[in-house]
């Protein structure tokens, strides 16, 4: 009798991107992350998070629901 494994963790959901980029700056961007020990899907998802953080509206606090006096 097999036994039934046990279901794998689901992946993150991600969305891809494509970025229309001049090539020197590609090439400029790459050997620079590449030199840092980085490589450029890491380095520009954190500028996208800090982006975000930075221009980002403030959360409102929702109002309690319930019958208005």
């Amino acid at each position: 009798m097999r036994k039934i494994a046990k279901a794998e963790e689901p992946e993150k959901l991600v969305k891809r991107m494509n970025l229309n980029v001049p090539v020197d700056l590609h090439n400029s961007f790459k050997s620079i992350t590449a030199a840092e020990g980085q490589n450029m899907t890491d380095v520009l998802l954190q500028f996208i998070h800090e982006y975000v953080d930075d221009h980002s509206l403030p959360k409102q606090q929702s109002k309690p629901k319930g019958r208005r006096r």
